[in-house]
């Protein structure tokens, strides 16, 4: 069985190198084609310095520079400004014209996968959907931590969607969402600030435990009187959920890109926290075709002590796709 699913980095992986002036937006291109990820994801805020402004010139070089490493774009990070104006929310006819501005662009630029922002109302997506069957833009919304595949937030996004019996509206998972186990790299980080080690272990064991976070927040702050840094340890767990893999199947229908998350990974490329190794068999199994989108986050939980090194963290994750990957579709074939 030969899996579709392809490979590819967010430019978002790279943001401590690009921000220190160590790597530019062709560094970045450069490298992830380098190793097999031939997937450009691109934060246009971030990544073009004129936007929304883009002129067809500036169109033509960023193809121009794709083409030159190889590569393609796979997915465009929209925000939505709603509070712009100091004085007022954002309308709901201006967040349409917003997301429209944005669906025009993505569209120029070539690209059919839209990260929606998890917050963006499924009616004014609704009112959306048009232009993007027009401008043929999947729109996906961010499932992203604390909300999780079937949380009612996301299902009715989904509702919506299968209302309007349309294929350019669904979801695109963040894979934080399948926190196995408590990061090593927030552990450390915590314990640099002061959080004590025993402290430490009673929140790592209460995630290992899946007991309710605020369960433990409770604990931490009143019981135990936990001092901030321990406090704000806990805090993390409202974050750190642990979505059932299995389920993959029931929505992979409504997604085509996938925003690969992670914190860290070992000198043998195996993810000590998101359970990437019982993902991406189920993603294989259900026949899911889209693109894992490397987005290291890793970089604010070390850089207080260590030098980060964006290009290694997702190089060893690149390892372990194509790891998993293939003894999945050995498994598929052997069954």
């Amino acid at each position: 069985m030969t899996s579709k699913i392809r490979r590819g980095v967010s430019l978002y992986s790279f943001q401590e190198e690009m921000f220190l002036g160590q790597m530019n937006v062709e560094d970045c291109i450069a490298f992830a084609a380098s190793i097999g990820a031939n997937g450009i994801e691109i934060l246009p805020e971030q990544n073009m310095p004129d936007f929304p402004n883009i002129g067809d010139a500036e169109i033509d070089r960023w193809h121009a520079m794709l083409n030159r490493h190889g590569a393609h774009f796979t997915c465009y990070d929209m925000f939505l400004d709603t509070k712009l104006r100091k004085d007022r929310l954002m309308s709901d006819a201006e967040q349409i014209a917003s997301i429209r501005r944005d669906l025009a662009l993505c569209n120029r630029l070539g690209i059919r996968n839209m990260r929606i922002l998890i917050f963006v109302r499924p009616d004014i997506l609704e009112a959306c959907v048009p232009f993007a069957e027009e401008l043929d833009v999947h729109m996906g919304v961010e499932v992203h931590a604390p909300w999780y595949l079937d949380h009612a937030w996301i299902l009715r996004t989904i509702e919506v969607a299968d209302r309007l019996g349309t294929k350019h509206l669904g979801i695109l998972p963040d894979m934080g969402i399948f926190m196995k186990h408590y990061p090593p790299e927030f552990r450390a980080r915590f314990e640099r600030e002061g959080a004590r080690p025993e402290i430490a272990q009673f929140i790592v064991d209460q995630h290992e435990q899946k007991i309710m976070c605020e369960y433990t927040i409770y604990e931490v702050a009143v019981a135990m009187k936990g001092n901030p840094a321990e406090v704000r340890m806990a805090e993390t767990l409202r974050h750190a959920p642990y979505a059932n893999p299995r389920r993959i199947a029931d929505f992979a229908p409504y997604f085509r890109h996938i925003q690969a998350k992670f914190y860290g990974m070992t000198e043998d490329c195996r993810d000590p926290s998101l359970a990437y190794d019982e993902v991406i068999p189920q993603l294989v199994k259900a026949g899911w075709e889209g693109t894992l989108s490397s987005e290291y986050e890793g970089n604010r939980w070390i850089q207080d002590v260590e030098e980060v090194d964006s290009r290694e963290q997702v190089r060893r994750q690149h390892v372990m796709f194509e790891r998993l990957i293939a003894q999945a579709e050995a498994q598929g074939e052997g069954a």
